[in-house]
């Protein structure tokens, strides 16, 4: 199984701590992290679940290796700038969001069009399909249950 995490590829303190404990709660239980393998939220996610090791991917926007967050095992060079989103999204089963800026919103509406379950932590209000969770416990726990139930 495979679970994205998105959200912006800078953000405080407070919301690298809540990727970094999704990324691990993901890993420990046996699925796999696609990010968009950058910093930020990327980052907090790849390292939680490296730390706990898990297998992390990383859809990079650009066009080399380097561009990666020290916590990608597999990095994919796409070349492809936001266009990537659409990748990120696609090699998952189920997208956990966490805070996020308009590339965020670009891959929840993906998700959502592509009838992938959506949890979002701090994220965009208002847009229905968003399932809501006040914790990292909570998000993961509610993809898995969304995936186990379709």
């Amino acid at each position: 199984m495979t679970i994205s995490v998105i959200g912006a590829s800078t953000c405080d303190k407070e919301t690298y701590a809540v990727a970094e404990e999704v990324g691990r709660l993901i890993a420990e239980r046996g699925a796999t992290l696609v990010t968009g393998g950058l910093g930020g939220v990327m980052e907090a996610a790849c390292r939680g679940a490296k730390e706990t090791g898990g297998t992390t991917v990383g859809i990079l926007p650009g066009t080399g290796k380097a561009d990666a967050n020290p916590f990608v095992d597999i990095p994919i060079i796409t070349g492809m700038s936001h266009a990537r989103n659409i990748i990120v999204v696609r090699s998952s089963d189920g997208v956990i969001a966490v805070g996020g800026e308009y590339g965020t919103l670009s891959e929840i509406a993906i998700a959502l069009k592509l009838g992938k379950p959506v949890v979002g932590i701090k994220t965009w209000e208002n847009i229905t399909g968003i399932v809501k969770a006040d914790t990292a416990v909570e998000a993961v726990r509610k993809v898995f249950e969304l995936l186990m139930s379709s």
